[in-house]
């Protein structure tokens, strides 16, 4: 019995009920038990969807907690246009860090963290409108 005959062999009784096969041709004999079959030949899409599970259990292990507007007005990433933005994806942040602007009538609020956390995601951009409890910012509080 060749390597393909094997494959072969490993492919049809997969999806079986068998959980043992034993095969015996002259000299030669084969003997299979089906949780030593997956060890030593993993199927694609296993390994594919094993790996999909992984990545959503890491991703519930995220704790995404969103910061939220407190005012309506329009969103302001930095101080003016010709400076940097007060955070960027992926920054660190701490409770009372000073994270964006709103500004409304000429009144300037600032927005600031109530959370620590790493930002995960910012959910508006420089100069866009805004609501009263709008969602800003996506913090992953779980480090």
């Amino acid at each position: 019995m060749n390597s393909q005959e094997i494959k072969e062999l490993l492919k049809s009784i997969q999806n079986t009920d068998i959980e043992e096969i034993q095969y015996q041709s002259g000299e030669n004999s084969l003997y299979l038990k089906k949780t030593d079959v997956k060890a030593i030949a993993p199927d694609v899409k296993e390994v594919a969807e094993a790996k999909a599970k992984n990545k959503k259990e890491e991703d519930k292990k995220l704790t995404l907690i969103a910061i939220k507007s407190t005012m309506v007005g329009t969103f302001a990433s930095a101080q003016s246009n010709d400076k940097l933005p007060f955070v960027g994806e992926g920054d660190t942040i701490g409770v009372g860090q000073k994270i964006g602007q709103i500004e409304a009538m000429k009144v300037i609020k600032d927005v600031i963290s109530n959370i620590k956390g790493r930002i995960s995601k910012i959910l508006v951009s420089n100069g866009q409108s805004v609501e009263y409890g709008q969602k800003l910012f996506l913090v992953d509080t779980s480090k």
